[in-house]
């Protein structure tokens, strides 16, 4: 038995127009799953038609994740397309920098809902499908490094961030009964566009991050597929409120 062969399977994954998340959806459908990609980038239709010219089952649907008529609406409207739903993955997040003591309020409540209201609002909408369809589901949340650290100019990341992971865990608790999977996954330092001020050479953190890393490189999107595919599969039942770290290694050195 294939464990993690996820044919037949019917998937939402949000923010999915690039980075991550998209890198994760292309492994949802590499091991057989039918993804939806949800994401308020207009590109999100070229997506979808790029991986259906590769051979995979995919769509693509606008939505702004941070307003709740149109949150609901894409993602009846993603159901409606898959027929069904047997995972989601809250790949959506934002980042902003500023020093803390500059921090506009504005920029705060953008990434809190964005990362935090947003999430619990579509953990929400998944879990009632499973339960009035009485069927088992899949619920992957993104964490990140700064689920466990606060890092430097970005409170408003690292505050959604820990609170995704309580979130897991808080959702774990009561769904775990039910047949419903609640995990996350925490991708360290990732080569993607929103750690370009990191990635930069030039900056001195670089340097830093990627000698602590003991794989010594960052990650990219190809390495958030099998960890993905892994929690949206039979391989991982038992597994229920864990954070797992894509990392490289980071945090235990």
């Amino acid at each position: 038995m294939n464990y993690c062969d996820l044919t037949g399977k019917k998937a939402i994954v949000t923010g999915a127009a690039q980075g991550l998340s998209l890198g994760m959806a292309e492994g949802l459908m590499e091991a057989g799953a039918e993804v939806c990609l949800l994401d308020v980038n207009p590109k999100v239709k070229e997506v979808a038609m790029e991986m259906v010219k590769k051979g995979f089952k995919c769509h693509g649907v606008i939505i702004n994740v941070i307003d709740e008529k149109e949150r609901e609406e894409g993602f009846n409207n993603a159901i409606e397309i898959l027929g069904t739903l047997d995972i989601l993955v809250n790949g959506a997040g934002v980042q902003r920098r500023h020093k803390c003591e500059d921090f506009p309020m504005d920029d705060w409540n953008f990434v809190m809902n964005v990362n935090l209201n947003a999430v619990f609002a579509l953990c929400q909408l998944a879990g009632r499908h499973y339960l009035e369809k009485n069927k088992k589901g899949k619920i992957i949340n993104i964490a990140s490094m700064l689920s466990f650290f606060g890092g430097y100019t970005v409170p408003a990341y690292a505050a959604s961030k820990g609170a995704v992971s309580q979130l897991t865990k808080a959702l774990c608790n009561e769904w775990a009964e039910k047949g419903i999977n609640v995990n996350a996954l925490a991708p360290g330092y990732m080569d993607t566009e929103m750690n370009v001020a990191l990635t930069d050479p030039s900056n001195p953190r670089n340097k830093t991050i990627t000698e602590r890393i003991p794989a010594n490189r960052w990650g990219t999107k190809d390495d958030m597929k099998g960890p993905c595919v892994f929690l949206a599969s039979d391989a991982s039942n038992y597994l229920n409120g864990v954070i797992i770290p894509v990392d490289g290694g980071y945090l235990v050195k």
